[in-house]
């Protein structure tokens, strides 16, 4: 049987990959994004309460949803502007959260259901002059694990994917703060080693296919794991961020951006 697969943040990137992979091997998928084919805004109530509308109304249930829509902003705590940090927090945290809770009396209906988040490694390991990125990653991904145990009784999952570095064109995208444009700053200088050393790990880091084929091995499998960290690599960083003491930690990741 046909399975039905929701994407977001389909039009680039991991979810762009994905799409790609998920219907080459026969899934209906619909590749959901501001511009695209299958048209949702997940930071407008209506858009997303309209999708949720149409796709029950054309499959009747949908099997899987991959949040994969999301931003970046960059620049030092004191040189953001709180609207610069609702702007990272409204889509990578309230947006997820919108589309989840428009999707979920459809999994609770049909008693089954698989919820996978694109997070990041950024959740678990403090990135300076990214501390808006990382703190909406360490949400969302705090909230998928609370959310498995509610819905545990309904045979529904979730599962957090942690990429590290990924080239897609995030990179590009990634907005600066205006003050941390400014020559004035006094964090310029860090600030500027500190994204130029991002930047380059994330264009010489794994392809979007490698994160999109962790998402379709979770999809495939019966239980899905709670975190999946696509790449050998990440996962000993994960691994080692999660019993390393504090103050190595951050001595460690001071060395690589600080």
């Amino acid at each position: 049987m046909q399975k039905t697969v929701l994407i977001t943040g389909a039009s680039a990137g991991i979810g762009l990959a994905l799409y790609g992979m998920l219907h080459n091997a026969g899934y209906k998928v619909y590749a959901a994004s501001r511009s695209g084919s299958f048209p949702m805004d997940i930071n407008d109530d209506a858009s997303v309460n309209v999708a949720a509308e149409k796709i029950v109304a054309e499959s009747t249930t949908l099997d899987i949803l991959v949040c994969s829509a999301g931003n970046g902003i960059a620049g030092a705590v004191e040189d953001m502007t709180l609207d610069e940090v609702r702007y990272q927090m409204e889509t990578n945290f309230f947006g997820t959260v919108r589309t989840i809770q428009s999707f979920l009396p459809v999994f609770r209906r049909q008693g089954y259901g698989k919820i996978i988040v694109i997070s990041s490694v950024a959740g678990l390991v403090p990135i300076p002059f990214q501390s808006v990125y990382s703190a909406s990653k360490a949400a969302i991904t705090i909230f998928c694990d609370a959310l498995a145990l509610e819905l545990k009784p309904y045979n529904i999952q979730v599962c957090s994917v942690l990429p590290g570095d990924t080239k897609t064109n995030f990179t590009a995208a990634r907005r600066i703060a205006a003050n941390a444009q400014s020559p004035s700053s006094a964090y310029k200088i860090r600030f500027e080693k500190s994204i130029g050393k991002m930047e380059r790990d994330e264009q010489s880091g794994m392809s979007p296919e490698e994160v999109a084929k962790t998402v379709l091995r979770q999809i495939r499998r019966k239980r899905m794991c709670l975190h999946a960290v696509p790449g050998t690599c990440y996962k000993l960083i994960c691994g080692a961020f999660r019993f390393l003491p504090a103050r190595l930690k951050m001595w460690i990741v001071g060395l690589m951006y600080g």
